[in-house]
Formats: C-alpha cells, sequence, structure tokens
C-alpha cells in the first residue's frame, strides 16, 4: 500500500485515461486491455516510486505495454481489420483511419500527448525514450496526417 490510501482510491483518478489509452492502442480489446493493466499494476504497486514518475504516468506506461502485448498476440492468430471501429465522434472517419496508418510509435505518441494530454516529458518516460525522440515522433506524425487530410 502506498501512504495509507487503497490501491482503488489510488487508481480511480487515473482509470479514465487509461481506458481512453486503452482503446486508442487496441481497438475492441480496451476493457481487457484495462484489466490486465490493473492486475498488473495492483501485483506490482509495491514497486512503484513516486521519485520515478506520477502515478498517472506509472500505469499508462503498463497500459501502452498491455495494449502492445494485445496486439502481438491477436497478430499471431488473425490480422487486425483496416476498418475496426475505434472511440471517436461523428465525422471523424477519416482522422481515425489516417491515425490507423501512422507506425506503431507514432499511433502511442499521439495517443498520450494529444489524446491522454501527457505531456511531454510524461510521453517520454512511457515511451522509454528521450524527450526530444518524443518531438520528432510527434513532429512526424502530424507531418504523415497532414499529408494524408490537408491542412485543415
Amino acid at each position: 500500500m502506498v501512504g495509507e490510501v487503497s490501491f482503488e482510491e489510488w487508481v480511480r483518478p487515473h482509470l479514465g485515461a487509461m481506458t481512453h489509452l486503452a482503446e486508442r492502442l487496441a481497438p475492441g480489446d480496451g476493457d481487457d486491455v484495462v484489466q490486465d493493466a490493473l492486475t498488473r499494476a495492483w501485483r506490482r504497486w509495491g514497486t512503484y516510486d513516486a521519485a520515478r514518475g506520477a502515478p498517472r504516468t506509472w500505469l499508462l506506461a503498463i497500459v501502452a505495454d498491455r495494449a502492445r502485448r494485445t496486439r502481438v498476440r491477436r497478430r499471431s492468430f488473425e490480422p487486425l481489420p483496416a476498418d475496426l471501429p475505434s472511440p471517436q465522434r461523428e465525422g471523424d472517419e477519416a482522422l481515425e483511419a489516417a491515425l490507423r496508418r501512422l507506425s506503431e510509435r507514432q499511433r502511442l505518441a499521439v495517443a498520450l500527448h494529444y489524446f491522454a494530454g501527457l505531456p511531454v516529458a510524461e510521453c517520454a518516460v512511457v515511451m522509454a525514450c528521450a524527450e526530444g525522440t518524443v518531438k520528432s515522433t510527434l513532429f512526424d506524425a502530424r507531418r504523415r496526417l497532414r499529408e494524408e487530410l490537408g491542412d485543415e
């Protein structure tokens, strides 16, 4: 137990971000990814070190890892259909399709920074890379999206 807070209380403020990221990274498997991430986080809760990052960053890193593992497992069974639905608002189909065509690293950076709202420094922690790498990855992703969608 971290301090005098229960695991449930500690995680609760971050569940929305965890769910959103899981659905972005593993469409259709988001609930399973979050459940798997929560199980892993609960088992490793004693290893959490606040000096290495905020709880949200630590939890989102676990979600990203579990989503990647889920995609790898799925690839070994069947290819991910290009028209698989993902969380979106009306009229965002072109954007969602363009996001699916980004590289895995670019999708992760975009999901963390723009959809989960993490600053570049926290994205770097989750992605286990330098801040400059995150900035470069986001730049490349934006450029590719602009090419596909136009300058809108």
